[in-house]
């Protein structure tokens, strides 16, 4: 087995998204109770949440939007530019404290105290531009971990693989012109599917050209169509790239009972990615790998979706 870290804090419950929204608290609640149902907690390293130091977070997002952010929170706006980025008064120290954890995840990875990670965090970050909240997101986690990596840590070569069904803008935004990250995202375009970018024309930019790679898929497509991209797009770049630390932004949302997309991935294929991953971490991080969780929206079926895949994470 390997030794792997989760990090959970009851305090993501308090961002509070109103009734019927899909990113909700009890997201959260299901995959803790999962994990503890199925016997994973007594085999997972504990990493504590502490809010981060702003000079992280604004090694991604501009200071207007931090302040953005707090005020909108301190004055319960409601919501931020969007129905979609509900919020509360809670929210933006939510927000930092889960960037804070991840933060300190990185530490534990890289201190070598822990393999791998699973970080059951809220609210989400991939879709979280430098001046903007956007699709439930308000802080890129994802993002200020790839550049923590950079300056803490004198990482060169970061790999991040976003499996959530809606491709990463922010993300690849925030890396499209870096050759030190390689971003690589699998998603359902075209189609109604948030937030319509993402085509596999997108390569990245200047010195970042070739570091970024798209994979689409369209509503109604299942496993064999996204394995064969995966085999195709992904495995060869990343192999070529041989990243010093993955990390993941780990969306659930694609599976067929999600209501939140159009492709039908089953459960026995969100398992194939992640041992698929765990591999990629294996020949060439030293087994660094930090998962973040990002989408999934179905209840019933989350938490056994993360079960199995802090499983593979453990080596089970």
């Amino acid at each position: 087995m390997r030794t792997t870290g989760l990090l959970y804090d009851e305090r993501f419950l308090l961002h509070k998204t109103g009734p019927d929204h899909p990113e909700c608290p009890d997201r959260l609640v299901v995959i803790y109770r999962g994990l503890d149902e199925g016997g994973f907690l007594q085999k997972l390293i504990r990493i504590p949440a502490t809010p981060a130091k702003m000079k992280w977070i604004e090694k991604v997002h501009s200071p207007r939007h931090v302040f953005r952010v707090e005020e909108a929170s301190l004055l319960d706006m409601g919501e931020l530019g969007s129905p979609d980025n509900q919020l509360s008064p809670e929210t933006f120290d939510t927000a930092v404290l889960a960037v804070g954890g991840i933060l300190n995840t990185v530490d534990y990875v890289m201190e070598g105290r822990v393999e791998n990670a699973f970080c059951a965090v809220r609210p989400p970050g991939h879709h979280a531009e430098p001046n903007k909240a956007l699709g439930f997101c308000y802080f890129n986690n994802v993002a200020i971990a790839a550049r923590y990596l950079q300056a803490e840590w004198k990482i060169d070569r970061i790999g991040i693989i976003d499996f959530d069904v809606h491709h990463g803008n922010g993300t690849q935004l925030i890396f499209e012109s870096d050759p030190g990250v390689f971003y690589y995202s699998i998603h359902e375009h075209p189609s109604f599917a948030y937030p319509g970018t993402g085509t596999e024309f997108e390569k990245g930019s200047g010195p970042g050209f070739g570091t970024t790679i798209n994979s689409t898929m369209l509503p109604g497509e299942g496993d064999e169509e996204f394995k064969r991209k995966i085999k195709k797009d992904l495995l060869p770049a990343i192999e070529h790239f041989r990243p010093e630390v993955v990390l993941v932004s780990a969306g659930f949302d694609g599976h067929v009972d999600d209501d939140m997309s159009g492709i039908r991935l089953s459960t026995q294929c969100f398992s194939w990615i992640g041992q698929k991953i765990v591999d990629i971490a294996e020949r060439h991080s030293n087994r660094r790998l930090i998962s973040i969780l990002e989408g999934g929206y179905c209840l019933k079926i989350l938490p056994e979706l993360v079960r199995n895949h802090v499983g593979i994470l453990l080596g089970e």
